[in-house]
């Protein structure tokens, strides 16, 4: 599986255990940035992942910024993305099982590098539950229809 992941400048060290964790899993990695430090704005990069996935280049992403909030609302602007905001693994599990999440989103100040790649092999490793799940993600689409993004 190819997955995308990127950060604002907030995130690259995170970033980085992020992506030795994707190749530890067998997966390939697909780094959209950023790669300095200098500050830039969570929008750009949460814009490259999603569209990485929404258009099937990467199966799922992987989004830090210091708290995750900026990301994942960026993230969700694009349509056909699921992005949840995981600051604990119960979150992380529960986004792929009941909500199919295609984007992770992680607050990079929250997590040791242990625990980060912990959750990142959470994550990559649940799959979705379906049936009454698949039903209510069916609703989810159909208002993303409705109302657009």
């Amino acid at each position: 599986m190819r997955i995308s992941t990127g950060s604002d400048h907030r995130g690259l060290h995170q970033r980085k255990i992020i992506g030795e964790s994707i190749i530890a899993c067998g997966h390939d990695l697909n780094d959209l940035g950023t790669m300095t430090e200098e500050s830039c704005d969570y929008p750009d990069i949460a814009k490259l992942v999603a569209q990485s996935v929404a258009s099937g280049d990467s199966e799922m992403g992987i989004l830090v910024c210091g708290t995750g909030i900026g990301m994942s609302i960026a993230a969700n602007k694009v349509k056909g993305i699921r992005a949840a905001l995981c600051p604990d693994e119960n979150s992380a599990k529960f986004s792929r099982l009941h909500n199919d999440a295609n984007i992770l989103c992680l607050p990079g100040d929250n997590f040791d590098d242990d625990q980060l790649r912990s959750i990142i092999k959470l994550w990559l490793t649940t799959e979705f539950e379906g049936g009454r799940h698949a039903r209510r993600l069916g609703k989810v689409a159909e208002m993303e229809a409705e109302f657009g993004k």
